[in-house]
């Protein structure tokens, strides 16, 4: 059996007012860290570590950012000494909830008068998604957001987009601007030839059919690039 650590001291032992649960029930949720509501989804640690220990050895491996834990599936949390199959599913499952509680927040039709718009407006979607999505913003003649449609999915290096696919649902809802939409799970934010080849060719063929190109988006976690903001469109 493994040895006790003798600087360890199990949750249970800790005063009151620093029991991650006891601490949420008397002080409220915003009264804990990230690594102490983490500790409460995991439930306990090993026998050498509190699930707050264990907690803040996973933050640190992810450089404290809960969007990079966000992307961890069950086998990299797994890794984790004293992290089992079912405390993966427990933190995946609530870091999905979290990203759906965004996806899911109420609010009228938007109207974009900035990239900054469209940055926030696809934060739902692209936010921690580990491979290549390319979106289309449809906007009326006031610049209000009829709907947004992914047009597809590839690997962590690209997607292909057919531009067929893009103008069809264009032409079905009657829009008169189209935003062009992808990430880039790595976080570069330079567009590739291949980005600026396809802008062009969608940006003339919306020409022909009166349907402006506004904008082209590159989305990372950290950040985003806006074809038009750099006079690159």
């Amino acid at each position: 059996m493994e040895e006790q650590n003798p600087k360890y001291l199990a949750i249970n032992h800790w005063a009151a007012d620093d029991r991650p649960r006891e601490k949420l029930r008397d002080k409220g949720r915003e009264a804990l860290s990230d690594a102490e509501l983490i500790a409460i989804l995991i439930g306990s640690g090993t026998v050498s570590m509190s699930a707050v220990e264990l907690a803040k050895q996973i933050l640190q491996a992810t450089n404290n950012d809960l969007h990079h834990l966000a992307q961890l599936n069950m086998k990299d949390l797994q890794k984790f000494k004293g992290i089992g199959e079912a405390k993966a599913i427990t933190i995946m499952a609530a870091l999905e909830l979290g990203r759906r509680r965004k996806a899911a927040e109420p609010h009228k039709r938007p109207r974009i008068s900035s990239s900054a718009d469209v940055y926030n407006l696809m934060q739902a979607e692209l936010l921690d998604l580990p491979y290549e999505q390319f979106w289309i913003i449809l906007l009326n003649n006031a610049n209000v957001v009829i709907q947004k449609t992914r047009i597809s999915s590839g690997g962590v290096s690209g997607t292909v987009v057919d531009a067929k696919m893009v103008f069809q649902p264009a032409l079905q809802a009657l829009a008169t601007g189209i935003i062009l939409v992808h990430n880039h799970p790595s976080g570069n934010l330079k567009p590739s030839q291949a980005d600026k080849t396809l802008t062009h060719k969608l940006k003339e063929g919306g020409k022909v059919l009166d349907i402006q190109i506004l904008d082209h988006l590159i989305f990372t976690n950290n950040g985003y690039l806006s074809f038009a903001d750099e006079g690159i469109l």
